[in-house]
């Protein structure tokens, strides 16, 4: 069972998601291997495999006894071991609909085995090369399989420019067509389509910007004030203290990075934070109508209130291009990376270079197959100009959006 342990009554360092089994006990190696190994991962990592080792805590139980994959690791029990996986490996390969998630989660499960097996025999008063072969054939055994996955679709494509525009309409904090109803939600929820879509922010980013993270200074060389944003974690907030069941938070280490801000996107963040913002307790720049941060859980509600309100053929046009019935909030990522890198290439740049800056932009690591499939996305698109990063010049933007074919 997946937990997340954010009681007052426990100490801030020992918060965080957690496994337990039927009786609410901590599944032991689970923590161990969380400690160990996912230290340097981010929230959102930590929860994701967890979730994937829970599936396999569970498998063991139904089919062997309570407790039997613990049992089989403290015991190098490599014959209950081949079982557990080769019956977890069957159950996963079986089912109906094959998704990439199958195939993580068996990743995850085989790693997190073979990771303990590994440890104890460091450990273990046995002997060492009974050990290495209980290592060895659980490495070169499981690894070779893998689960079918279904057919999945390497085009990322951009919003139409009809949904663009249909959102600028509605969100628009003065538009009668907007779906909220007060002043502080309507600037709330532009503010982050607004960042969302012209800075590429991920949503759990977005989630940890404090109201001041745009800086600014004086630029002697251009003679005007110019503007970044640091997207980072919440330097105010002490490790632990965020009360949002689903913690936000940087994805990898290459997600750290400074992004460059137009002078009328840091106009429109200083309005809402001196005007609809309030007086929180917390220091994050999105707060929620309770008064505490916006969660994760809530802005997923917003995009759902917003495409219920796009008119029928706006929703029509965005099924057709896109196979999508909604707007989701990695979909203004998606528009805002094909803009940037079709912005890069029509100023001159070779596409290598402008990978490379698409890299440092979005936060991708240069392992990423990212920036590949954005390029993929350029070509596909008729892009009739570039973007313009005054966004309040509305035509620059719709004509920088694929029209169709």
């Amino acid at each position: 069972m997946f937990v997340q342990v954010s009681a007052a009554a426990v100490p801030r360092a020992l918060r965080g998601v957690a496994l337990v089994d039927s009786n609410h006990m901590p599944r032991y190696w689970a923590a161990v291997w969380l400690v160990i190994a996912g230290a340097q991962w981010a929230k959102s990592t930590q929860t994701m495999r967890l979730r994937y080792i829970e599936n396999l805590y569970e498998h063991a139980d139904r089919s062997f006894k309570a407790n039997a994959l613990d049992d089989a690791l403290s015991d190098l029990d490599d014959a209950r071991l081949a079982d557990i996986l080769e019956s977890w490996f069957v159950s996963l390969r079986n089912q109906p609909v094959a998704t990439r998630s199958n195939e993580d989660r068996w990743q995850t499960g085989l790693a997190f085995v073979t990771s303990v097996v590994t440890w104890l025999s460091k450990s273990a008063d046995a002997k060492m090369r009974q050990i290495e072969a209980r290592i060895h054939r659980l490495s070169t055994l499981y690894r070779q399989l893998h689960i079918r996955q279904g057919a999945r679709s390497e085009t990322v494509r951009s919003l139409p420019s009809s949904v663009v525009e249909s959102l600028y309409q509605i969100l628009d904090p003065e538009s009668d067509a907007n779906p909220f109803q007060r002043a502080h939600t309507r600037w709330r929820v532009f503010i982050a389509f607004v960042l969302m879509l012209h800075q590429g922010l991920r949503r759990g980013e977005l989630l940890l910007l404090p109201a001041d993270a745009i800086k600014s200074s004086y630029d002697r060389e251009l003679g005007r004030t110019r503007y970044w944003l640091n997207v980072r974690q919440n330097e105010y907030e002490e490790v632990g203290s965020d009360s949002r069941y689903s913690k936000p938070s940087i994805k990898t280490r290459h997600s750290v990075r400074q992004i460059p801000v137009s002078d009328a996107t840091a106009g429109l963040v200083q309005i809402y934070c001196e005007n609809y913002r309030g007086r929180p307790s917390h220091s994050f720049m999105l707060s929620a109508q309770t008064g505490g941060p916006l969660s994760t859980e809530s802005l997923t509600k917003i995009f759902t209130t917003i495409s219920k309100a796009l008119p029928a053929d706006v929703l029509k046009e965005l099924h057709d291009r896109t196979e999508k019935k909604s707007v989701t909030c990695h979909d203004l990522r998606h528009t805002s990376a094909v803009l940037r890198l079709h912005q890069l290439l029509e100023r001159g740049d070779s596409m290598p270079e402008a990978l490379q800056k698409l890299r440092t932009f979005f936060g991708w690591s240069k392992e990423s197959d990212m920036p590949s499939r954005y390029a993929r996305a350029v070509f596909e698109s008729r892009l009739a100009s570039v973007w313009n990063d005054a966004f309040d010049d509305r035509v620059a933007l719709l004509r920088a959006l694929p029209q169709g074919r």
